[in-house]
This record gives C-alpha cells, structure tokens and sequence, in this order.
C-alpha cells in the first residue's frame, strides 16, 4: 500500500528520538507560543516547519542582495549575506550530525541568524546604531525619542523580523519555535537586559546560555565568516597568498591534512586547498573538542538519559560547541589578520564610506518628510500607534501631524528603522539615487519591494 510507504510525522519523530543522542533537542520538545497555521503538517516535525517557514519568508529572498564584505553586485563570486547563509548552514549541519544534535533545528537556526542584518554589512548597523543614539546632527532625533527608542543589533532585528515584520499570515511574524528563536538571537553576543523593542522575550532564556544546537550555529558563523572573508579577500587581491602562508593556521592545515604545497600548482590551486583545509581543520577541532566536553559534562553530573540531562542543562558553558584551546589561539590571529588586511582594506572602506553616505540619507528623507515613505510603512504607524494615515491628511495639516505625532513618537523611529534595516543594497542605491539624485529616466519602486 502507498500508505505504507510514507513517514508521516509519527514515524520521524519515533526515528528521530531512537537515532539523536540524549543531549540533542526534540522536536516534539518546541514550544510554539503562536499558531500561524490551521493545521499541523502530517509529514513535517516542528523545526522542519520553522525551516521552511524561514526559506520562503521575502526576508530571507532579500539576503541575496545584502553585503557580506565585498558588495556583491561588482563581481559574480564574493559572497552575499544569502550565501554566507547557506554555508553556516552548511557547516552547522556537519557539526550536529556529527555530535548527534538535531540537524533540523540547527538549519532553522542557520537559515534565520542574519535576516536582521542591513545592507551594505555591518556598517549599517554601526550608522543606525549613531543615528538612534543620537549622533549625527542632521536628523537631530528630538530628546525623549532618543531616551526611549533603543539602538540596533543584528541578531535582535533577525528576531523581530520573524516574530513581527514577515506578514505571511494572519497573525504578525512566522510564529517560530522558542528553540529557533532562542537560537537566532544567541548566535552572537545578547544580553539579559537590551535596550531593543523585542515583541516578546517570553522563551528565550536570556539568563542561560544556548541550547547545544545553537551554540552549533554560532561556531558555524564564525568558521564560515572568517573562511571565506579570507578567499574573497584573495580573489579581490585584497592580501597576498604568501601573507596568507605565513600564519599560524596554515601550518596547522598543512599539518592537519598532510598534504605541502607544489610549488609548480598555479595561487588559485593553493587558495582552494587552504580554504578546504581550514574549514575542514575548524570543524574536526569543535567536534572532537565539544563531543570531550559533553561526555566531561555528562560524567561529571551522572547523566545517563535525557530527562537527566535537562534537568542540568541549565549549567552548560556557552562554549560548550566550540575550539580547543590551541585551535581558538590560532583561529583569533586569522581573524586579526583579516580585520586588519580585508575588512580595513581600501576598496571596502570605501564601501564603508558610501554606505554611510546612503543610509543617513534615507534616515533623514524620511524621518523629515514621512510621506517619501512608501505607502505600507506610513499603514504600519496606522495600524500599530493609532496615527492617522498621513495620505488621508489634508495638506495643510501634514506638518502639524508630522511634528506632533510622528517626531515625538520612539515607535515611528523604530519604523524608519525596520524600513532601512530590510532592504537589500540594491534598493537603498535605487532610493538615495531617487530621492537625492533624481534623473528622468528613474523608476519609483517604494511600493512594489
């Protein structure tokens, strides 16, 4: 019978709980707070769901146009936020199935971890960050907004994308696990207290550190950030291969893979060998390393079966997935390294510079006249403050409206931030060519992101 031959939902998880070790996470064990959906799916187990919620989310889509380090739309082969993406996902996969984790989880994970993310790299965080502090004098952020708007951090805004921003359904947000949202925000550093407007903290254990899965996901990053930052920084000629050489990581690689270097193979033959041979070094060190100090963990509180390990997982270190200590030293001059050679070099500083030029731009066109806003954000401020929708308002009220409500609202900044934060660099260029250097030949695509 054709019924016979399917594993429904049942049959995976009874296959999931027999093949995972006892300190991975189940799915039967996520906690969904909100419902999105009629129904449960008879095929898929729970983070399977959060996965694909993810995948097909327009946050998600955005990323391929979103800066990793070198802006992707110059050259066909730097990588973009979406493919830094796929190989933390990548990576994550590797590290759980090896440690026994729950793969599944861990691609959630992976796959949301940076949707929060701004275009043009980290320097769009670092100038909504000035801006929401107040400092930078052509915005001029009245006082009590400054007080009580809050700031930005990434990993924050990944997490109020997925339970506020993404409209797929008819409740706000992709009503995620707690598990894959505990695990979006701790990929990097949080905090118990942060002054950031989450929709909810219920779930996130801030006081603890990650799940096992999610500790997977942070590690990934790391690998998968400072790996292939490097090759795109030696395809763009940003350092030289025998630099490169002279580090520490790369005798360790050699050594790791017994392999030396012909010296009659063209560069790109010894790029693509270190490359290869410093993710494949990472990630046979956090798995050796960690699967040591689970069974550490293990031993030293007696746990032999699930139910024991959550009563004590609470304890577990936040580097419980992580390095041995002679890897971590070696792995901190790598990134050193590229800070100093790649991140700090001209031709992305002078991204950097651009980006800075966009982006305070678009704060101040739409922080000074909210109708440059597309219709649907000025609906937002409708829809969640109560303002009036600011097209319906007579002409001559506009300014009024604008200064009374609007300036003194944190909630209407928070909203020209969530717009600059969720577009990808091709539409922030499209919008500041736009709106500070219009020409005839411009299309208006506001309404149509």
């Amino acid at each position: 019978m054709i019924d016979g031959a399917i594993r429904d939902s049942n049959t995976l998880q009874a296959d999931e709980d027999q093949r995972l070790a006892l300190w991975a996470m189940r799915s039967s064990e996520g906690v969904r707070r909100v419902e999105v959906e009629s129904r449960p799916s008879a095929i898929r187990l729970e983070f399977q769901r959060d996965r694909d919620r993810i995948l097909h989310s327009r946050a998600f889509r955005r990323l391929k146009h979103k800066t990793q380090v070198f802006v992707p739309h110059v050259a066909d082969h730097p990588r973009t936020r979406l493919t830094h993406t796929l190989e933390v996902a990548q990576i994550g996969r590797t590290i759980a199935r090896a440690l026994g984790l729950n793969e599944d989880l861990v691609e959630a994970i992976a796959l949301g971890h940076d949707l929060g993310h701004t275009a043009f790299g980290h320097t769009g965080e670092t100038i909504l960050i000035r801006i929401l502090a107040g400092r930078d004098s052509r915005i001029g952020l009245p006082q009590n907004v400054i007080t009580e708007v809050g700031t930005f951090k990434h990993n924050y805004q990944s997490l109020r994308v997925v339970d506020l921003l993404e409209r797929r359904y008819p409740q706000p947000g992709l009503g995620l696990t707690d598990q894959v949202r505990e695990g979006i925000l701790k990929h990097t550093r949080w905090r118990v207290s942060f002054p950031f407007p989450l929709p909810s903290t219920q779930g996130l254990a801030l006081n603890r550190s990650c799940h096992l899965e999610g500790q997977v996901v942070a590690i990934a990053d790391e690998i998968a950030q400072q790996t292939h930052d490097l090759e795109d920084g030696l395809r763009a000629g940003s350092v030289g291969l025998m630099d490169v050489e002279n580090l520490a990581v790369c005798r360790a690689v050699y050594d790791h893979i017994g392999a030396t270097l012909d010296p009659t193979d063209s560069q790109y033959r010894r790029q693509d060998l270190l490359i290869r041979g410093m993710i494949d070094l990472f990630v046979s060190n956090v798995v050796r390393n960690s699967a040591a100090k689970i069974q550490h963990f293990l031993n030293r509180h007696s746990i032999q079966d699930r139910q024991a390990f959550l009563a004590h997982s609470h304890k577990l270190s936040q580097t419980t997935i992580w390095f041995s200590r002679d890897i971590a030293e070696i792995f901190r001059e790598l990134k050193s390294f590229i800070y100093q050679f790649i991140i700090n070099h001209p031709q992305v500083n002078r991204q950097d510079w651009r980006a800075r030029k966009v982006i305070t731009a678009l704060f101040h066109a739409f922080w000074t006249n909210p109708l440059n806003l597309p219709s649907y954000v000025l609906l937002r401020a409708n829809e969640e403050f109560g303002f009036p929708y600011l097209r319906d308002v007579p002409l001559k009220s506009v300014a009024t409206e604008v200064t009374s409500r609007y300036h003194s609202s944190p909630g209407f900044a928070r909203l020209v931030v969530d717009h600059i934060a969720g577009m990808s660099d091709r539409f922030a260029l499209e919008e500041y060519q736009s709106l500070e250097q219009p020409t005839l030949e411009q299309r208006f695509m506001g309404d149509l992101r």
